[in-house]
This record gives structure tokens, C-alpha cells and sequence, in this order.
């Protein structure tokens, strides 16, 4: 089984540790993919005339005032390096709460999450990298677009197991398909309006909700061997879930109800 995690914007950057080793990320094939893509970063941050550092806030989606995070990506060739677990510290994975998990819990976790990135194409979270700030939507100079940049080897190299519960969205879910057995989960807030029940993402809360679904499994130890028998643990797990329909031989898709924020 694998679990599919996006990663979060908030970073703890690491104050001590040697540098990031690409070689011992996971999937080492991806290492000179990896390198090409880190080189770019590097090179874009690097740049200090007023005219290059607009241009290179443009290119990462920020705003004049992070520009403090173009000075993280110059130095992230030499910044230290810690478990991923550590640097991912968004709303998702303050909802996993790895730390507090006991040993055969946090076993289960790091076995099995995934986590996708602009810049690594995809760590366990076990792997040790520097906190960086490179979305999967970005476009890089002459690397292009990371999405499709990632795609291709992805697909190419992440292993055929499943079952598969895809937590990404967006451009971090088009980074790669996980092929017919998995399944992607949405998170949905039900309220009733007017005596009628209206349903829309909360994007906080959707994090929320994945990361305590995971962990939730987690302090199971839920060893499906199928979509089915996986979202049945789920169910178990009193989450209500409702799947939508899809095509045959495609991704299974299923959305998570939730009542209360």
C-alpha cells in the first residue's frame, strides 16, 4: 500500500545536519532529474539585481515580502538537512502529529507515505532535505513546467502496488497517475442551507481531515489489499464516504463527508 501526500507550504527549515544527498532520496533513479531541477532553483534564487529578484518572486509565486525564501533556495546546496517529517510542517501533517505516534504506528507511516514535491519529484518521509519553496505548478527557466517536467519519470518509476490512497490535488495530483488501484479522496463539508444540504471544500479543513484520516489508519495498522477492503477500513474508522463514478480501469474516486469543522 501506498499513501500519496502532497507537501506542505509552511517549512521547518533544519539548523544543523550535512547537506541533502540526492542519492539517498528514494527512487535514486531520479537523481539527475532531481539535480537539474535543484541547479535551476539555486540559480534563479541566486540572482541579486532588483529587476532579477522580481522576476524570480514572479516565477515562484511569491510576494515582495518572502523574499526571504529566495534567500533559503541559493543556499540549498549546502543548507542542512533533516527527515522530511521534520521539515513538512503544514496543516496536513500537524493533523498526522508523526512525533506523537507510537512505534508500530509511525512504522506503518513511514513505510508507506509518499510525498510530492516540485522539487524532489517524491520522498519517503524519511528521506533528510533541506525546507525549500518550489511548487508543483511553478515554471522554471529552461526546465519548464515541474508538473510535466515530473510526469513522465514518475510514472516510469513509482512502483505498481496497491492499493493506492491518493491525498494529493491539484498540481501535485498531475504529477503522476497511480494507476486503477487507488483510490483519490476529496473532503467535503456538508451543511444545511436553508433545510438543504450544500456541500464545498474547505481547503484548511480538507488538509486537516486528510492527515487525521492517515493517522487514523495508522494507529490501526489497516493492511488492505484492495480499494475495496481499504476504503471498508475506512468506513470502520466511521468516516462516510461516497464514491463517484468513473470510468472502467481508471482511478477510483470517493469523496469524504464531513459534518463539523
Amino acid at each position: 500500500m501506498l499513501i500519496l501526500l502532497p507537501p506542505s507550504e509552511g517549512k521547518t527549515a533544519p539548523t544543523a545536519g550535512e547537506p541533502v544527498d540526492l542519492t539517498t532520496l528514494w527512487l535514486p533513479k531520479l537523481a539527475a532529474a532531481r539535480r537539474r531541477v535543484l541547479s535551476k532553483l539555486v540559480a534563479l534564487s541566486r540572482r541579486r539585481s532588483a529587476r532579477a529578484v522580481a522576476e524570480s518572486l514572479e516565477v515562484l509565486g511569491l510576494s515582495a515580502g518572502q523574499r526571504a525564501e529566495l534567500d533559503r533556495n541559493a543556499a540549498l546546496l549546502t543548507a542542512p538537512a533533516a527527515p522530511a517529517a521534520e521539515v513538512y510542517t503544514g496543516v496536513l501533517y500537524e493533523a498526522l502529529d508523526l512525533p506523537t505516534l507510537a512505534g508500530p504506528a509511525r512504522t506503518w507511516v513511514d513505510e508507506r507515505a509518499v510525498v510530492f514535491s516540485g522539487l524532489w519529484g517524491a520522498v519517503r518521509l524519511t528521506d533528510r532535505i533541506p525546507a525549500y519553496r518550489c511548487a508543483a505548478g511553478v515554471t522554471l527557466p529552461v526546465v519548464g513546467g515541474l508538473t510535466p517536467y515530473w510526469k513522465p519519470a514518475l510514472t516510469k518509476h513509482l512502483p505498481d502496488v496497491g492499493p493506492v490512497l491518493d491525498l494529493r490535488s491539484g498540481a501535485y495530483a498531475a504529477m503522476a497517475a497511480p494507476g486503477p488501484r487507488s483510490v483519490a479522496l476529496r473532503v467535503l463539508h456538508e451543511r444545511i442551507v436553508d433545510g438543504v444540504p450544500r456541500r464545498a471544500v474547505v481547503s484548511h479543513f480538507n488538509k486537516a481531515t486528510k492527515g487525521r484520516l492517515v493517522r487514523s489508519l495508522a494507529v490501526e495498522g489497516v493492511a488492505p489489499q484492495s480499494v475495496d477492503e481499504l476504503l471498508d477500513a475506512l468506513r470502520d474508522l466511521r468516516y462516510t464516504l461516497e464514491e463517484r463514478p468513473v470510468a472502467a480501469g481508471r482511478p477510483r474516486q470517493a469523496d469524504v463527508i464531513v459534518r463539523e469543522l
